[in-house]
């Protein structure tokens, strides 16, 4: 790829609303990052699933952060399966924290669709999938 390309590329992803979404990524890494560790830390055994789960959900949303910042094509790849990840994740652990709610104890970041923190968990890779489509400069003009 050309450096014109790669320039307009990642400038498409990082501008507007894509600032706003690595931002959003950047504070759940550290959201869910440091719930998980001092969760894992201080009270592993009250419910280790949920808190592994957290800890799953801070990967996921460090790798969304750092791929939707670098917006390379590989990258933006990376960020698409990430988001993809997250969705699932969301789906399946909040069905899961309904269904079976003895095995949810205490709240993931993905318990209830991502009701403790206003749906974001749920509504954010969806936001982000949509944006790296429109900034897709591969697509620019087929259809």
């Amino acid at each position: 790829m050309p450096d014109t390309a790669r320039t307009d590329l990642q400038t498409a992803t990082r501008s507007g609303i894509g600032r706003v979404l690595i931002a959003l990524y950047a504070l759940f890494s550290v959201a869910a990052a440091s719930r998980s560790a001092v969760q894992i830390g201080a009270r592993f055994d009250d419910a280790p699933v949920a808190y592994l789960l957290s800890a799953f959900a801070a990967l996921v949303y460090i790798v969304g952060t750092v791929c939707l910042a670098r917006a390379s094509v590989v990258s933006r790849r990376i960020a698409t399966i990430s988001c993809v990840v997250e969705i699932v994740g969301v789906l399946a652990v909040s069905i899961a924290s309904y269904a079976v709610p003895q095995e949810f104890p205490e709240p993931t970041v993905w318990s209830h669709f991502g009701s403790g923190y206003l749906f974001i968990p749920v509504i954010l890779p969806i936001a982000a999938l949509w944006w790296l489509r429109r900034t897709d400069t591969g697509r620019a003009g087929k259809g």
